[in-house]
């Protein structure tokens, strides 16, 4: 094995090492489905060997592999004609709704309740932990639209969540 070959084989399983859970957690919440989510996973890891090349910085390797997972995603969907399901466990520790305790069911209902148009800017911004502008550009929607979709896809969870916890609440009498 030449050292070229060595060190892209090194670089990959430390990517591997390091972002293979955060992206299967990313495809199975753009997918809602396990073996799907595999697969993306898989499929990414396998772009990100061919073309490990124009990986030029590794402090963008997160954005880079979160990248390419999610255009296999959008191209998968681009090419069913059943609606594809976005979802699972979200994590939005660092913004300002409030979360109860939620299952990874009641998690997934909300974001398949979100339409898709919402979804994927909220999922660029908490998972592949992107600039509103940086969403804009990958999107190609202005800066204006990014920001009101984010905030009409916060305030639907925020809505939803509230209910979730007028759920459980117990009423004492």
């Amino acid at each position: 094995m030449s050292q070229t070959n060595r060190n892209n084989s090194e670089e990959l399983t430390r990517l591997v090492d390091e972002y293979y859970q955060l992206l299967f957690r990313y495809a199975f919440r753009l997918s809602g489905d396990r073996a799907d989510a595999e697969d993306l996973t898989q499929q990414t890891y396998l772009i990100a060997q061919k073309k490990l090349t124009q990986l030029r910085d590794a402090r963008s390797a997160r954005s880079w592999l979160c990248t390419i997972l999610r255009n296999l995603f959008l191209k998968k969907v681009t090419r069913k004609t059943e609606p594809v399901s976005l979802g699972a466990s979200i994590e939005i520790a660092s913004d300002p709704i409030e979360m109860p305790e939620l299952t990874s069911e009641e998690l997934q209902s909300a974001l398949d309740d979100l339409p898709e148009d919402f979804r994927i800017p909220l999922l660029m911004f908490y998972f592949e932990e992107q600039s509103y502008k940086e969403i804009s550009n990958d999107l190609a929607i202005p800066l204006g639209t990014v920001m009101s979709r984010l905030a009409r896809a916060r305030a639907f969870l925020q809505e939803r969540f509230s209910s979730l916890r007028e759920e459980t609440t117990p009423i004492h009498t």
